[in-house]
This record gives structure tokens, C-alpha cells and sequence, in this order.
């Protein structure tokens, strides 16, 4: 077994922090609601195998928290529009340039002059776009200065060798090189890193993240249809509802986020698992980090703190704070709630993973009434910025269907649920933001949100309310 030591560029890169922008947060896809099947459209203390410990919301005490109330609107600076369908935004660590990712597999360069006309990445030939399909992240690798080596998550136009007839796609993850200049990308220089069949055209979730440790998180949603059943769902430890890949850890990584070591490799696999991935020398797959996943559309680091978004079925939509070993409880609840039956345990028997907790979320929030509500819930990113003060310390994500809206987390005194909030978004367009389709931050901590509006798919950044 080879292995490239990350540990130690780790403790090199760490000290770069906000210069590489290894604190962004990335950027759904659809023509449509991002789940077709539902009925509308601590401080950083590292928990042990099986979740147990409570999260909270940041973990450097140097940083600054939460105070007073969060502001009742922000303003839109549109930095490109008449896109197709912008899902994500990475930051390039040595210039002033982001990469900007369209589900239909285009991924372009924008720089202080807008937007290049040469893309960055086309791999349109290669890509099965539409609905739930597309390419859907985008991650730089911590060296991205020096190696210019970037990982792409996209849907195969069909099964591929290895994944049965029968199901929708095969599921990509791919290593790719750019020019020394960080313009451009050769197609001859991807290399395959992960693949994993999808039974469903839905619930591919797809996002990428690089955390502090230099390992890459993989957002992999439960396999699609509804309630996690059907094809491609395994039975799981829990009679009460039929299914499902979210609580199986053993016969598929689907329903789960995974961490792996793109920079080694394990015998034949396109990259190494880490040694203290929480499965590591039990049952279960290596790569599985957390597990108990229905749809976790977008996610973020703040610090060590991964927070991720997940897609809800028919009534609540959810965030949580995850942990190593962490199981969030799909499809036994959706957010705190019991799925199908009135009642429903709160940890698996002693028999499975020794009765490990069902983690709750940090944040719920109902798919009507007032407030703050939704179809579909888009993660987003704690902001650290310096132009809107009232935001400092607070999470910021949206909803698939926005309508100009934006909502806020702030973290609750009693350790409690988050407390949210409705910002309205206004723009120069008349309608900037009828879809909310990711958030993006950069090394300065200000917030950006991808979506769609009057004047198609847009890149804004979130600025104070008046200033455009």
C-alpha cells in the first residue's frame, strides 16, 4: 500500500488559512424541484466512532460569534448572469479569479474583466445533464498553487462497466490538471479517482470539499426514487420503514459523506482511505465518514466544523453540524421527526455499531408557513466577512425555491435548535433570485450566492443592503 503523507502538508498549508481559501464553501440542479419525488416541486473537540458529543457552531474561540439581531435584508452585486445553471464556485488560492462550475458541464473563469471566453473545463461530451444530473461540484486541492491538480463530481450520460443495467447512471469523481496558468484544463489529463453506481436519476447530491486535515469530503445522496426504496436500496437494521442506504454502511456509500486521501492510494483504488476514518478495523466500508444522509445537496468547513445541507422528503428540510462517525438519522426521521411511524428510536440497537445515537440537526425548518420555508434546502456557509457586521458568526443558506429570499442561522444559547430568519435579497435585476443553487465563500470570509432569476443563471456577492 502507497501513501503520500498529508499530515504534514496539512501543518504547511494551515497557517496559509484564509490565503488559500481552504475556508470556502461551495456551491442543485434542476429544471425543476430538486427532489421530483416529494409532493412539491464545541469548539471542535473530535467525537469518537458512532457520534457521540454535541456539536456546536464554530471552533476557535478567537472567532467572532453571534451578536445582536441579523439584518432584515442584503443587497445583490450580480458579478455574471445569462448562465444555464451555476451550482458552485471555487477560489483560485494565487490570483484574483474563481472558477465557476454549469450543471451541463462547463466549468468558466471569471476574473476582474467578468468572464473568459475560453472555458476553464468542457467536458459536455461526457456528461449526463439534466434534472438532478449534471456536473454538480467542484474542489481545489489544497496545493492548488503549485500541482494545479482540481476534482470534479459529475453524472456519466449511462451506466458504466461495473454498474448494473438496470440503474440510472454511475456516479464520478475525477482528478483533473490546469495549465500553469490556471486557465485552462486538458481533457487528456483526467484520471478516474471513485465511481459509484446510481440506481435513480435523483438524490445525487455531489458536492466536494477539502478539509483542514487535507483529505477530501464526498457528498453522496441515498440513491434516489422515495423514502429510500426501490431499486438500489438495500435493507437496512429498521423495520419500521422499508430500506435504505442511509442507515447501511456496508453494501454501497450511497446515503452517506465520504473522506478519502486523494494524494495516496490503496492497492487498486484511485486514492487511499485514512487511517481514523471511523470504520477503519470495523464493519462496514472505509471510506464512509458520516452516514444517515437522504439528499446533502451542499456543505461547507468553517474551522474543523463541516456543516452540511440535506434535502428533506415531504415536510422538513435540515442542517447539521457532522461529525466523525456521525449517523443523521435518514430515513428513521427527517430532521428531528419520525419518518412514517409516530414513533421511532432515537439510536440504533446495541447490535448495530453499538447503539449509536440519531444525530439531530442544527437547523429545521418546515416545507410551509410562515417564516422561514421551503422545497428544498440549499447548505450554505458561515459568513467571516468584514462588510456586513450583523452577519459575523452566523451560518447563511437558502432554499431552492427562494423568491428573493435568503435565511439565516444563529446558534442557540441552550445548545438548542438554531434560532432562523428571512433576509430579503434585492439586486439590480428586477428579480435576482428566484432559485437559490449554492453558496460559495472566499479567503476574505464575504459570501457569494449562485441561482437563477430574471436575467438567467447568476454569480452574486452578498453585500450590504442600498450598496447596488
Amino acid at each position: 500500500m502507497e501513501r503520500t503523507s498529508t499530515r504534514r502538508r496539512v501543518l504547511r498549508i494551515a497557517a496559509a488559512g484564509a490565503a488559500t481559501g481552504l475556508a470556502g464553501c461551495a456551491g442543485f440542479t434542476g429544471s425543476g424541484d430538486p427532489d421530483p419525488d416529494t409532493d412539491t416541486p464545541e469548539t471542535g473537540t473530535e467525537p469518537t466512532p458512532g457520534g457521540t458529543g454535541t456539536p456546536t457552531g464554530t471552533t476557535a474561540g478567537t472567532r467572532t460569534p453571534a451578536t445582536g439581531p441579523p439584518p432584515e435584508s442584503v443587497g445583490l452585486e450580480t458579478l455574471a448572469d445569462g448562465l444555464g445553471m451555476p451550482l458552485a464556485v471555487a477560489f483560485a488560492p494565487d490570483a484574483d479569479r474563481r472558477y465557476l462550475l454549469e450543471r451541463r458541464g462547463l466549468v468558466h473563469v471569471h476574473g476582474p474583466d467578468g468572464l473568459r471566453d475560453e472555458p476553464f473545463l468542457d467536458i459536455r461530451d461526457s456528461v449526463g445533464s439534466g434534472g438532478e444530473k449534471g456536473l454538480l461540484g467542484i474542489a481545489l486541492h489544497p496545493d492548488f498553487a503549485e500541482n494545479r491538480r482540481l476534482y470534479v463530481r459529475y453524472s456519466s450520460p449511462g451506466p458504466r462497466p461495473g454498474t448494473p443495467e438496470n440503474y440510472s447512471h454511475t456516479f464520478l469523481l475525477s482528478e483533473f490538471e490546469a495549465t500553469g496558468d490556471g486557465l485552462r484544463v486538458p481533457r487528456d489529463t483526467e484520471r478516474v479517482v471513485l465511481e459509484i453506481p446510481e440506481p435513480q436519476a435523483n438524490h445525487n447530491a455531489g458536492d466536494l470539499a477539502f478539509g483542514p486535515d487535507g483529505y477530501l469530503y464526498v457528498a453522496v445522496g441515498d440513491g434516489g426514487a422515495g423514502g429510500d426504496q426501490g431499486r438500489g436500496h438495500v435493507e437496512d437494521w429498521y423495520d419500521g420503514v422499508a430500506g435504505g442506504n442511509g442507515q447501511d454502511v456496508t453494501e454501497n456509500l450511497l446515503g452517506s459523506v465520504l473522506r478519502i486521501d486523494v494524494d495516496g492510494r490503496d492497492g487498486e483504488k484511485g486514492y487511499a482511505v485514512p487511517e481514523d476514518n471511523p470504520l477503519v478495523g470495523r464493519e462496514g466500508l472505509d471510506e464512509q465518514y458520516a452516514w444517515g444522509f437522504r439528499n446533502p445537496w451542499r456543505m461547507s468547513f468553517d474551522g474543523a466544523d463541516l456543516y452540511v445541507g440535506d434535502v428533506g422528503q415531504n415536510r422538513y428540510e435540515e442542517v447539521s453540524v457532522v461529525r466523525r462517525g456521525g449517523n443523521y438519522g435518514w430515513n428513521v426521521r427527517e430532521g428531528t421527526h419520525c419518518f412514517g411511524p409516530d414513533g421511532c428510536p432515537g439510536e440504533t440497537p446495541p447490535d448495530v455499531r453499538g447503539g449509536e445515537p440519531l444525530v439531530e440537526p442544527i437547523i429545521e425548518y418546515p416545507h410551509s408557513g410562515e417564516g422561514v420555508s421551503g422545497v428544498s434546502v440549499i447548505g450554505g456557509c458561515v459568513y467571516r466577512g468584514t462588510a456586513l457586521p450583523s452577519l459575523a458568526g452566523r451560518y447563511v443558506f437558502g432554499d431552492w425555491g427562494a423568491g428573493g429570499r435568503l435565511f439565516v442561522g444563529t446558534p442557540a444559547e441552550d445548545g438548542g435548535l438554531w434560532e432562523t430568519a428571512v433576509v430579503r435579497a434585492s439586486g439590480a435585476a428586477e428579480e435576482p433570485l428566484r432559485s437559490v443553487l449554492g453558496f460559495a465563500r472566499d479567503a476574505d470570509g464575504e459570501l457569494y450566492v449562485v441561482g437563477t432569476g430574471s436575467n438567467g443563471g447568476a454569480l452574486h456577492r452578498i453585500v450590504p443592503s442600498g450598496a447596488v
